[in-house]
């Protein structure tokens, strides 16, 4: 009955519990959590912004990049111009980036779409500045993450160390939770330090950290409320299973209590034997459950969740047992050991 039990609420809720985690994991995704400012060049936003972020909780990333340069292979003088930026930031690794980078800023990465745009076929060459003032060399290729394709085709070049004030066409700052977004963007707005507001936007995803605590507190709900009616049945069925094993050996229970058994040692034996069967029970299910929903395909709760139902059930069995294992104690050895 056990075993039952856990195999029904991991194919039902469990199944639903799966699900809502791949979708909020989906959801809280760094595409998500992101807020991106856009400044004109008139606006006046420099990279002084980001040590004022520093400064700000909330937030697990940010980064800097400069308004956009035309350049284009320095192998062909008629080439394809594609926009680079120079990007300022205190963890490589966000953008796909190796933390330890060459070079002093004179590094470029692209992304495919930039590099097929460039005429080249692997991340190896140098591009220069349509208007001659310098050049970069293709040091890398960069797999573009969701939260950057609005920039694409993306070619950066981070700039290390410390370096003067320079402008700034984009800010991108990743807050640490969906729920954060909304304060971390009227937060990071107030520290911009520009010169004229009006050239600056800003975009954010608070729509889907709302959307993302409906989708959590509606699936939610459904498997507390399908969890909860599974127990309380199985909690009335093993009531009843134990009480009618207690009239099946009330004589057995009389004897016990005639050879000197206290009523306390009747009810330790009773729920000590129902943990120890639940126990097994419940491992047979929840494992019999997670084949299944292997085998389907379908998504997978986390251990800690198939953990608490099977420890939920072996409580919801031990204390069913109470009662019946009180009946069983209060057998009188006279009575059920007398001859009729």
């Amino acid at each position: 009955m056990i075993a039952g039990m856990c195999a029904a609420v991991l194919l039902t809720s469990g199944r639903a519990v799966g699900a809502e985690q791949d979708v909020i994991g989906s959801i809280d995704s760094a595409g998500t959590r992101s807020i991106i400012v856009r400044a004109e060049p008139a606006a006046g936003l420099d990279t002084t912004v980001l040590d004022r972020i520093r400064h700000l909780d909330g937030i697990e990333w940010a980064g800097a990049f400069s308004l956009a340069q035309d350049v284009r292979n320095a192998a062909f003088d008629d080439g394809t111009r594609v926009p680079l930026r120079q990007v300022w930031a205190d963890d490589w690794t966000q953008l796909g980036l190796p933390e330890t980078l060459p070079g002093d800023g004179d590094v470029a990465y692209a992304s495919d779409t930039a590099l097929a745009q460039l005429g080249l076929d692997e991340p190896i060459g140098s591009v220069e500045l349509t208007d001659g003032t310098g050049g970069y060399a293709v040091g890398g290729r960069i797999a573009v993450p969701e939260h950057l394709a609005f920039l694409e085709p993306l070619l950066l070049a981070p700039q290390l160390g410390d370096a003067p004030p320079a402008p700034v066409g984009a800010l991108l700052v990743i807050a640490e939770r969906p729920d954060l977004v909304a304060p971390v963007a009227e937060a990071v707005g107030s520290v911009l330090g520009v010169d004229d507001p009006t050239k600056v936007s800003v975009q954010t995803s608070e729509d889907l950290a709302s959307l993302r605590a409906i989708i959590e507190g509606q699936l939610g709900s459904f498997g507390r409320t399908l969890t909860l009616g599974i127990l309380a049945v199985t909690a009335f069925l093993v009531a009843v299973l134990l009480y009618g094993m207690v009239m099946l050996r009330r004589k057995d229970f009389g004897r016990r209590r005639a050879l000197g058994a206290s009523q306390r040692l009747i009810v330790a034996l009773i729920t000590i034997q129902t943990a120890a069967v639940a126990t097994v029970g419940a491992a047979i299910g929840s494992a019999t459950a997670l084949m299944v929903l292997a085998v389907t395909g379908d998504p997978l709760p986390g251990w800690s969740y198939v953990a608490g139902v099977c420890i939920l059930a072996v409580l919801v069995a031990t204390v069913s047992a109470l009662l019946p294992a009180v009946a069983a104690s209060r057998r009188e050895p006279i009575r059920e050991l007398r001859v009729p």
